[in-house]
């Protein structure tokens, strides 16, 4: 693994050594000796990481790291602050000004490199999810990272089965979490699974279970995938903390604890977790308004012509039946010109509300246009799908749409076109033209009724 690492310090010496050490790993190092520095150069640059000494003259580490994550350009970087002092009290003040994680003077290779591996794995994964969520943030509201939030709370599992380390652990925990402890790891998989954590914290010292056992299982589940895991470990074992961060541990921490500085971490942990969630549900939402008409909640005309097609050949192939009903509103211009396009709006959202109530689950329903809508229903010959045209006309023009908060009831009538696979010859763009044709003959001949093609 490379990165572009950009270490900060006012002291030229420390900062050659650390990028001495870097550089023999093949990352690529940017350098800054002050605050100042520091902020322009993370704006300029496409850093992975930060590692940020706190005691600067001028604009100090926590004030640099405070700054950073507040400017949007800047604030998904990961930063490592450093310490020459061995103070938890340092430690927390720099995760709470919103640093990713801590390095003490002298600083270990192991510690350096493990801290920014997994940042940089961490770091890469939300740039994917910023990267899918780029149009949804053309459109909308984009995610936020926020560096300190004093109010985070939220629901631990710790596995721990040493009485005396999980009492104290989640005394300290539970004056701001809702903490449960499992003995048991296997049944702490099973109960994760089942319930909804924003932090799981694994004790590498169970008496009869591998602990890096059950975060591989976790990171395994597509349910607990995202999970993030914080594992404990006794001092000097370096080996399991490497193994636990390659695989996807979140973050680490060893004993003896500080309360605070395992709370700074959960901390951390559930911030990140609330971001890339974020993030995903933006991802999920551009892509459900990729092939989702906005208004009527039903597909779109893509969706349509995408599968429609599939559909079509899938059902020619293995002998099956399959039917189109294309449909629109009769005389919708004249809504919109007398009552307005809000009016008009209300009326095409209760149609499509009318169609799914119409329809079966295997049915597919999509707006192909204006007030144009188009049914596909699989395994359904000319006569039923005759049958479920005629219910939806017959829900139109029976039921009356309220419309202007309820002040309105609008008679609307639609036309329909059916029509049906004819054989394994039959094709997309020939079974969409007899439907339509249908529907043109539908209103030919009065509008308000279903019409079979030929």
């Amino acid at each position: 693994m490379t990165a572009r690492v950009l270490v900060v310090d006012d002291i030229v010496a420390n900062v050659k050594l650390l990028e001495a050490r870097l550089k023999a790993e093949y990352f690529e190092v940017l350098t800054a000796t002050s605050g100042f520095e520091a902020l322009d150069v993370a704006g300029k640059s496409d850093c992975d990481i930060i590692i940020l000494d706190v005691m600067m003259p001028g604009l100090d580490g926590f004030e640099t790291c405070r700054r950073l994550k507040a400017d949007p350009k800047t604030a998904h970087i990961p930063v490592v602050m450093v310490t020459a002092l061995d103070q938890p009290s340092d430690r927390v003040a720099g995760l709470e000004a919103g640093a990713d994680d801590f390095l003490t003077k002298p600083i270990r290779d192991v510690a350096l490199l493990t801290r920014v591996k997994n940042l940089v794995r961490v770091k890469r994964l939300i740039d994917e999810l910023r990267g899918r969520a780029t149009t949804r943030n053309a459109l909308a509201q984009p995610a936020t990272y926020k560096a300190n939030e004093e109010t985070v709370t939220g629901r631990l599992l710790l596995v721990d089965d040493r009485p005396s380390s999980y009492e104290r652990l989640k005394s300290s925990l539970d004056k701001r979490f809702d903490v449960h402890v499992h003995t048991d790891a296997d049944s702490a998989l099973f109960h994760i699974s089942d319930h909804a954590y924003d932090v799981v914290i694994v004790s590498l010292s169970l008496r009869d279970y591998d602990g890096l056992r059950l975060c591989s299982q976790l990171q395994n589940l597509e349910k607990t995938r995202a999970l993030p895991i914080i594992i404990i470990s006794e001092p000097e074992n370096d080996a399991k903390v490497l193994r636990g961060l390659d695989m996807g541990v979140s973050d680490y921490i060893v004993r003896p604890i500080d309360s605070n500085e395992l709370m700074a971490r959960v901390v951390t942990q559930i911030r990140r977790k609330r971001y890339a969630d974020q993030l995903r549900e933006s991802v999920e939402q551009t892509m459900e308004m990729a092939i989702m008409d906005g208004l009527t909640g039903l597909h779109n005309r893509r969706y349509f012509d995408t599968h429609f097609k599939t559909l079509t050949q899938q059902a020619a192939s293995r002998g099956k039946t399959l039917s189109l009903v294309l449909t629109d509103i009769d005389f919708f211009k004249s809504i919109n010109d007398t009552h307005g396009h809000d009016v008009g709006d209300e009326v095409l959202r209760e149609f499509g509300d009318r169609i799914r109530r119409s329809i079966r689950g295997a049915d597919m329903a999509c707006r192909y246009g204006g007030e144009e809508f188009v049914l596909i229903l699989p395994d359904s010959d000319q006569q039923s799908a005759a049958a479920i045209a005629e219910r939806l006309r017959a829900r139109m023009d029976h039921d009356p749409i309220p419309v202007v908060g309820g002040q309105k009831n609008l008679t609307i009538t639609i036309s329909l076109g059916v029509a049906t696979i004819q054989g394994p010859e039959d094709t997309a763009e020939a079974i969409l033209k007899r439907a339509d044709e249908a529907l043109y003959k539908a209103k030919r001949d009065g509008r308000n009724r279903v019409m079979l093609a030929a």
